[in-house]
């Protein structure tokens, strides 16, 4: 799949939720948006698009995070980038994942905040994303940052 352009991604929005032209939702668009919040219902797509909301990641990379198994992961993907939500980028041997748009990443935030304000349990806004030097990912990338020297004393 080819990523797409800023302006592709305005017109997959907008045709996602279409309005009729006296403003109400179609039945059509109630579908839509009803498959829309059926990717964010699966507790791993949730954690894939959190990773991917710090930015770009190769499989790799999302199967030691998640500690899945790398063909449970790319189902996921495959899913998720199908819905719209994300895109990947070949580079040699690695397909590397991100966002389409990051309002994906603030939807996901305004829902967080909701379940933290409705049931008075902050626990839904501790989000905590593995960083690259604590994982065992093989890309170069990863690679690469575990050389580098720690910036931390």
């Amino acid at each position: 799949m080819r990523n797409l352009t800023s302006d592709e991604n305005v017109l997959y929005y907008i045709r996602f939720f279409e309005y009729r032209q006296d403003g109400q939702m179609t039945e059509e668009t109630y579908e839509r948006e009803s498959q829309f919040f059926g990717m964010l219902s699966h507790p791993v797509r949730l954690r894939i698009l959190d990773i991917l909301a710090q930015g770009e990641a190769c499989v790799c990379h999302l199967t030691a995070v998640l500690q899945q198994r790398q063909a449970y992961v790319s189902q996921q993907l495959a899913a998720l980038r199908e819905a719209g939500l994300i895109i990947d980028r070949k580079d040699g041997l690695y397909v590397y994942y991100s966002l389409t748009n990051a309002v994906i990443a603030q939807v996901l935030e305004e829902a967080r905040q909701f379940l933290a304000d409705v049931t008075g349990d902050e626990g839904f806004l501790q989000v905590t994303v593995p960083v690259h030097r604590a994982l065992d990912c093989c890309c170069p990338r990863c690679q690469a940052e575990l050389m580098a020297p720690s910036t931390t004393a």
